[in-house]
């Protein structure tokens, strides 16, 4: 008898409960009161249980129908979640998104337009990974990422559709006790050469072995950019940064801006979302996508 139990009865069911009255539940529905009675008690027979109680003037909710209520309230609107997805699904909405995004992305400009995008489709799960360098790469050329939002490399990579992003100024720093701090002047070459570089590593194959903004011989690689920061304030090397990352550090003094006698100390990396070519975002995709550059424009218009 279970079996035979309808989404559509589960639904009068409700409507009775949140109205009040056969009468009230018959007018939201759409039909006879009659017709509500009925189906109540249809289901109440399959159920082999009383969930009104009707010896009162407006049929009261019963200890057992207060308790079915919730779990009714819960499928139905597990078959809402259910057919919203298939119906987005049929006009190409991803039923799961997936994105990887460069270290650099200021969590600001992530945070806000992936709390836009779960408003937007609260229904479409989100796997989001945070990389570096070429490891923003690989997931995208596979096939396994909507697309991801990477800086620049000197790398082509043809199949790959590029759309820029923003830019994120770069930073080369120390900690004030580190001797180039205290070098009172732009640093020549030949001194940088002289102390640990802290460099952020590559665990992708493609950018593996390249040695992008490195000017030292002696250098420490890290894979994790929140412990490169935290060795760059305990003065155990210099390096780049983005700037978002360490304005709090230079403006309270706990980092200071290195100038070069040679080549830039301070540059602007250029963001940029990359999608296959052959495997463009879907409708959820191109959304965020969207997004992340509105987030993006509106935050640099008011740096």
């Amino acid at each position: 008898m279970l079996d035979a139990v309808t989404l559509d009865q589960l639904r009068t069911f409700i409507a009775a409960a949140d109205c009040g009255s056969f009468s009230a539940a018959g007018r939201r529905l759409g039909r006879a009161q009659s017709v509500v009675s009925q189906t109540l008690a249809n289901l109440e027979n399959q159920l082999g249980v009383q969930l009104f109680d009707r010896s009162t003037r407006r049929p009261q909710l019963t200890a057992i129908g207060r308790e079915l209520l919730a779990d009714a309230r819960q499928v139905a609107s597990d078959m809402d979640r259910f057919k919203a997805r298939a119906k987005g699904m049929a006009g190409g909405l991803e039923p799961e998104l997936t994105v990887v995004t460069h270290v650099f992305l200021p969590t600001s400009v992530l945070t806000q337009a992936v709390a836009a995008f779960q408003g937007q489709f609260p229904r479409t799960p989100l796997r989001l990974s945070v990389e570096g360098m070429g490891a923003v790469m690989e997931p995208v050329l596979e096939g396994t990422c909507s697309f991801g939002v990477r800086a620049p490399l000197f790398t082509d990579q043809p199949e790959l559709t590029s759309e820029h992003l923003m830019s994120v100024p770069y930073l080369m720093v120390a900690a004030p006790t580190h001797p180039l701090a205290q070098w009172g002047r732009p640093v020549p070459q030949h001194v940088l050469r002289q102390h640990v570089q802290l460099v952020l590593s590559d665990r992708s194959r493609l950018t593996s072995t390249m040695d992008m903004g490195v000017v030292s011989p002696k250098t420490w690689r890290l894979s994790d950019l929140g412990a490169k920061h935290a060795f760059l304030k305990a003065g155990l090397g210099w390096g780049g940064m983005p700037q978002h990352m360490v304005q709090a550090d230079l403006d309270q003094g706990s980092l200071v801006a290195l100038e070069f006698e040679e080549g830039r100390a301070n540059v602007s990396m250029a963001l940029a979302a990359i999608h296959r070519t052959d495997m463009p975002p879907g409708p959820a995709g191109r959304w965020l996508l969207e997004e992340l550059k509105r987030v993006a424009a509106q935050e640099a218009a008011g740096a």
